[in-house]
């Protein structure tokens, strides 16, 4: 006969998280309830409620925990354009997927928090953390081939916005030479011209 253990600290979340994911990929928000989610990961609501109280504090826990396990590695090859480009390029192939499936199965969430695609990225996102793009930018200043002053984040940041415009519209992919016409003739003649 063999004893089943039960499940503690970082192992139960970690499955009752896994689980979560589970649930709003295949069911979506409205299908995001505490009695799916403790059915998926085999445990009890009451231990859902004592970790996660309201079910938007389970969701940022699930968003969270999924949307930094895919971390972008940032190249660098010893200019600006190409690290851009390899950064964009690890983006499209690791969140393309990732991003659509969250955007489609959270549209109820939207809907009925009133909040949008944007605030949820800066609820996940650590406060005062650089993104990928601005730490691209910041190593190119320090190698000279920048001018080390001040930049708006909404120029830095345009090329991660206009691939996910990319990915929001055609919930594909994008073409690599659609990758490189955002960093060749719209980003780094913009990024020049306001140095």
């Amino acid at each position: 006969m063999t004893l089943k253990t039960r499940r503690r600290g970082a192992e139960l979340e970690d499955a009752i998280v896994a689980a979560a994911w589970d649930v709003l990929v295949e069911s979506g928000y409205p299908g995001f309830t505490y009695e799916a989610i403790a059915a998926r990961a085999g445990t009890s609501r009451p231990v859902l409620y004592r970790r996660w109280p309201q079910r938007e504090d389970l969701l940022l826990a699930t968003l969270n925990r999924v949307w930094f396990s895919h971390a972008i590695p940032l190249p660098d090859t010893g200019n600006l354009r190409d690290d851009v480009i390899g950064f964009l390029r690890n983006a499209d192939a690791g969140r393309t997927r990732l991003l659509t499936t969250i955007s489609v199965q959270l549209m109820d969430y939207f809907r009925e928090s009133g909040s949008n695609f944007g605030e949820l990225r800066d609820r996940l996102r650590a406060p005062g953390q650089p993104t990928g793009l601005e730490r691209l930018v910041a190593r190119a200043a320090e190698r000279g081939e920048l001018p080390a002053v001040p930049r708006s984040p909404r120029v830095v940041n345009l090329p991660f916005d206009l691939l996910r415009h990319e990915m929001f519209m055609t919930l594909r992919p994008v073409p690599a030479e659609v990758i490189t016409e955002i960093v060749d003739d719209v980003w780094l003649p913009l990024l020049r011209s306001v140095a």
